[in-house]
């Protein structure tokens, strides 16, 4: 088998293999590029973003730099679990954000006024995308949450090698080369012209 049999199936099988990939990050852009269109949707609806699960008093230390302990601890005391992120909304409010692909949960911790409040997110199908599409990263903990990081690097590298494979069939096919240059010099045109201007 030639090195060109196994470029032709590499692209072939990768491309499957990154289907749902490809799916989800193009169907994921779209609530990207137009989400007041959603959000009108959404308002029109008449229902709340969030809802109330509980408030009670709260008083704990605040550091000053780092705040993932903090948000630990108000994770630990709340019994919430996910991915998260914790920040200061302003100098008496830190949040702590809670995110699993179906379920939202914000925690505001008022320290001027020793309260916590935890609401919960109703579903929304464009947030679900989003969410999918912009979660990576290795700061959160457990192995379920460095497994999808660590798909999510494969992921790309799996299309970086679709691109290179698919390069290299098309400049083995003499005969669509004057269209491939075509598409290509059109796309980068495109993608330099943006990158300059905006």
């Amino acid at each position: 088998m030639t090195f060109s049999h196994i470029n032709r199936r590499t692209h072939l099988y990768l491309g499957l293999a990154l289907l749902p990939w490809f799916f989800l990050y193009g169907l994921s852009s779209i609530p990207f590029s137009h989400s007041p269109y959603f959000d009108d949707l959404d308002k029109a609806k008449g229902l709340p973003n969030w809802t109330l699960r509980f408030e009670r008093p709260y008083d704990v230390p605040v550091p000053a730099g780092d705040l993932r302990p903090l948000g630990a601890r108000i994770l630990a005391d709340t019994g919430l679990t996910g991915a998260w992120g914790a920040y200061r909304q302003s100098p008496r409010q830190v949040n702590v954000y809670v995110y699993t692909f179906w379920r939202s949960t914000q925690v505001k911790y008022f320290t001027d006024q020793k309260r916590i409040v935890v609401e919960d997110k109703r579903f929304r199908w464009d947030h679900f995308l989003t969410g999918m599409h912009a979660k990576g990263g290795f700061q959160q903990d457990g192995w379920l949450q460095d497994s999808w990081a660590i798909l999510v690097d494969l992921v790309c590298l799996g299309i970086l090698v679709w691109i290179a494979s698919g390069l290299y069939l098309w400049w083995h096919v003499p005969g669509h080369r004057r269209w491939g240059w075509l598409a290509l010099g059109s796309g980068a045109a495109a993608f330099a012209l943006f990158l300059l201007r905006l």
